[in-house]
């Protein structure tokens, strides 16, 4: 039996003062268990990142366009984490499901930019590996300060003008569903879900999802593509060993964050039936497990990332009075 009150499917209304989330079935019964392994997961997501932030913009050696996206990937990584742990930590510390419509929208749109922005800066890091390993004499008249900047404003543009709009559109839809969503967070369509059908948002909505989670994996992939059929005409195997660690941190992130996504699209779009505790946990993965693995990634294959951390957590010697 459903805990959440009753609820009688309108025809035809304005939105809902709030919203029910749901969390991970079977969990309410150990919310200790749940809590502590949300707050480790946020507070090493932080520490991780943080580190990432830290070491990029206090060492003037690493002030160069891969570490530039790298310390943008942290920033969105952080914000993502940030902006999903209020309603996980409501449901985990005090089982509250119903969320203010505003506060809901308000995460809804977080969520995506940084969503959007994650997928954006890998994106952007393809680009930048693609252009080191195939056209590596060119490079540094390509990827100047002036192009990085222009490319970190145009990430920031796409991020907020996509997304900008959703939130008002939403909040003048009509709704002819109960206002239930089927996360422990607010997502765009599990909102988009809930309105009538031919809501003239929907068009827009399909644009959004396509122009950022649809078209930048393609893009990804391709040149990727482009990086393998460069590493094939390398003489040895000692030179593509070489050239293909510059790119193993990048390509485990892009896996990371991607695969549970597609899984997820497949499952929806093929009607896989797929228990609902699965379903959600899916989602999890693919929202909280980027945050913490990637500085983890980045640490261990980057090497003037793993000696600058080292470097800066050694204590500093303190010369011996005569």
């Amino acid at each position: 039996m459903s805990t959440f009150p009753n609820q009688a499917a309108p025809s035809n209304t304005s939105m809902a003062p709030t919203f029910l989330l749901v969390g991970m079935p079977g969990l309410s019964a150990v919310p200790s268990w749940w809590t502590i392994r949300l707050l480790t997961i946020y507070l090493l997501s932080a520490l991780g990142n943080g580190t990432i932030l830290w070491i990029t913009a206090l060492d003037p050696t690493l002030h160069r366009p891969m570490y530039f996206f790298l310390f943008l990937l942290s920033v969105s990584d952080v914000g993502l984490a940030t902006a999903l742990m209020p309603t996980l930590l409501g449901l985990a510390f005090a089982g509250v499901h119903a969320v203010p419509a505003s506060a809901c929208l308000l995460q809804m749109f977080f969520v995506h930019v940084f969503s959007v922005m994650e997928s954006s800066v890998l994106l952007a890091m393809a680009l930048d590996r693609a252009l080191a390993i195939c056209r590596p004499l060119h490079y540094p008249r390509l990827l100047t300060n002036d192009v990085i900047s222009k490319m970190g404003l145009a990430i920031a543009f796409r991020c907020l003008g996509l997304h900008l709009p959703l939130p008002f559109l939403l909040a003048n839809m009509s709704y002819c569903h109960p206002q239930v969503l089927t996360h422990s967070y607010c997502l765009h369509p599990d909102i988009a879900h809930l309105a009538c059908p031919g809501a003239w948002s929907a068009v827009y909505s399909l644009f959004v999802v396509l122009s950022a989670m649809g078209l930048d994996p393609l893009l990804i992939f391709f040149s990727y593509g482009l990086i393998g059929r460069v590493l094939q005409g390398l003489g040895s195997r000692e030179e593509r060993w070489k050239a293909g660690q510059t790119c193993a941190a990048h390509l485990s992130a892009v896996l990371l964050f991607y695969m549970p996504m597609i899984l997820l699209a497949l499952i929806d779009c093929l009607r896989v039936p797929v228990p609902q505790p699965a379903h959600t946990l899916l989602s999890y993965v693919h929202f909280l497990l980027p945050p913490l693995i990637n500085p983890i990634l980045y640490s261990i294959k980057m090497k003037e990332i793993r000696e600058r951390i080292l470097k800066r957590l050694q204590p500093k010697k303190v010369g011996c009075a005569q």
